[in-house]
């Protein structure tokens, strides 16, 4: 009980960290389904890891210099072990943290997924969130560019499952790390040639990841990144050879992208394929997904040297996208039978009848009263109404006596459920009528 001189403590939720209502949920499960059946088409089994992990797994793999570890991580130390602590800012290093500390390539190549919360300190904006969601894909121990396309292929079929239009492919590669290492000393070079017009973003990465430049948004810098060096050119035989393979194994199955030579990622663990699907609907943060190849990152961190792809969407943006598709249009939570009762003895068999069909496989959903006081029928029949119920099974004194329920349809024909409608049907009428003769 509150002191007399307390007053009511209010608490909002943290900038950027959102709750997921119950009229929200419909749309997300609508995603994840889609997801899961996607990738269960291409054999890939979930991986769950904590959200908490070392600090240095990020600094390690992600890469000292990048924004994020500058910038974004949330970071503690451990209060009990003095052990540095972070909060996920991604998922790849910890799926690799995870097959190398339980040795999950020792029987060969794996093919995994996660979903899940991310973590970073940066401005809230439409579709981009301080605790974020991902969803993303592992292909471990794969080194040629057939499982780059897989990936990609599986990313078009996620779209096409969900109906998403207006995604573009943007594709390139940044070759192997002698190739990058000599073109970043050329570019290095360019851009200290025209400092004076770099701003101070710029200015900071030419002495630290000079290549991040590259995909700059600052409109003031684009005709100098147009006339910088190309990645491209410094590409030995091996590199283009993947890179080709790749192209064609997509041309051939009509997968549509646009070359982008600047396109080169936010972390440094990538080498070789880089791709990112991208919109024009989300405002000047365009990217919905990306990933690319990290063939260096599993012996970085300690396991036996292995080659490795993947990708990962944001799921808030992908979400904004479906709204904006059909405003109208919601998955609606629905249940097939919503149980109404009056009295005591209606009560007692309403749980007896609810139970039977939960146990026949329906949805059901039984009226509780809020302080324990009876509601009239009128008045249950608005919320059975509201639930989307399919058909509302009323239990009064008539049919106490008589042992029967009356079961009254709440939806035209055409809004019943789709696919075993009629099989539901008339299961919640035999099993409901059926009850009182056998006992339940």
């Amino acid at each position: 009980m509150l002191h007399p001189d307390q007053k009511p403590l209010r608490l909002a939720s943290v900038k950027g960290m959102n709750d997921i209502l119950p009229e929200q949920a419909a749309l997300w499960a609508h995603f994840e389904d889609a997801a899961q059946t996607t990738l269960r088409a291409y054999g890939y089994q979930r991986i769950r890891t904590p959200i908490v992990e070392h600090t240095s797994l990020f600094a390690r793999s992600i890469g000292a210099a990048t924004d994020i570890v500058e910038k974004e991580m949330y970071c503690f130390t451990d209060a009990l072990n003095g052990e540095q602590l972070s909060l996920r800012p991604e998922n790849t290093a910890a799926i690799v943290r995870a097959a190398i500390e339980h040795h999950l390539l020792y029987d060969g190549p794996k093919r995994l997924w996660y979903s899940g919360p991310m973590f970073r300190h940066e401005r809230p904006q439409r579709g981009r969130y301080r605790q974020f969601h991902q969803l993303g894909v592992e292909a471990l121990g794969f080194a040629g560019p057939d499982v780059d396309a897989e990936i990609i292929l599986a990313g078009q079929r996620l779209w096409d499952c969900l109906q998403l239009q207006g995604l573009r492919l943007e594709l390139n590669t940044l070759g192997q790390l002698d190739e990058r290492a000599a073109h970043r000393a050329a570019l290095a070079d360019y851009l200290k040639r025209h400092i004076e017009l770099l701003d101070e973003d710029a200015k900071r990465r030419l002495e630290t990841n000079p290549l991040r430049i590259l995909d700059t948004k600052n409109p003031a810098l684009q005709d100098i990144m147009r006339g910088a060096p190309r990645l491209m050119d410094f590409l030995g035989e091996a590199s283009r050879a993947h890179f080709e393979a790749l192209r064609r194994i997509l041309q051939a199955n009509g997968i549509s992208f646009t070359l982008n030579p600047r396109l080169v990622r936010g972390l440094d663990y990538y080498n070789l394929t880089v791709f990112e699907w991208v919109t024009d609907r989300l405002g000047a943060q365009g990217s919905v997904a990306g990933g690319g190849r990290y063939d260096r990152l599993i012996e970085q961190l300690g396991g036996k040297p292995a080659p490795a792809c993947g990708w990962a969407l944001g799921v808030e943006r992908i979400l904004e996208l479906l709204k904006e598709n059909d405003p109208g249009a919601r998955p609606e939570p629905h249940c097939d039978a919503y149980v109404l009762h009056q009295g005591e003895a209606a009560r007692t068999q309403a749980f007896a009848v609810s139970e039977r069909l939960r146990a026949a496989g329906l949805s059901v959903v039984q009226h509780c009263s809020g302080d324990g006081a009876p509601v009239r029928f009128k008045t249950q029949m608005k919320h059975a109404d509201a639930s989307g119920a399919q058909y509302a099974v009323i239990i009064g004194e008539d049919e106490v006596n008589s042992g029967t329920v009356t079961i009254k349809a709440l939806r035209r024909a055409a809004d019943a459920l789709e696919g075993n409608a009629a099989q539901r049907r008339i299961a919640v009428e035999c099993l409901s009528r059926d009850l009182f003769e056998k006992g339940g």
